[in-house]
């Protein structure tokens, strides 16, 4: 029986957060969200270095901002919180799953977004939340 399933992107893959993890960990779900106030159904990554840095910038923590390169262990979908509500085409190439993410390696070094981008970035989501818009579907 073949059962191919169209591959949405081949990678590498990246994960951006402030938890201090090492190579060989599995990022799982039902972890809490760094954008909203519960657990998560789904494990987020991505196959651009921009996002990851943002992933990273804006984890709700002091700790050390990390981009972790990651390899799906089970099937991934786009992830429609971005696809489809603010990148049609998944220009961000944005993804999620419910299967683990091994973390094959860690970036060393990369250029962070500039701290008004960033500032920038968490003024407009703190006025999303309070307006009841920061809404993710998970």
């Amino acid at each position: 029986m073949n059962d191919k399933k169209e591959v949405l992107d081949k990678g590498p893959f990246f994960h951006g957060t402030k938890a201090a993890l090492t190579i060989g960990d599995f990022l799982v779900p039902q972890h809490k969200s760094n954008y909203q106030d519960k657990k998560s159904n789904y494990i987020y990554f991505t196959a651009t270095l921009d996002a990851a840095k943002w992933g990273a910038e804006l984890a709700a923590s002091e700790s050390k901002e990390r981009i972790y390169i990651v390899e799906p262990t089970g099937e991934f979908e786009n992830d429609p919180n971005v696809t489809d509500k603010r990148f049609p085409g998944n220009p961000t190439r944005s993804y999620r799953s419910k299967s683990p993410l091994k973390i094959v390696a860690e970036l060393s070094a990369w250029e962070r977004h500039s701290d008004e981008d960033i500032n920038h970035m968490l003024t407009s989501l703190k006025k999303l939340r309070e307006e009841g818009k920061a809404v993710i579907y998970d």
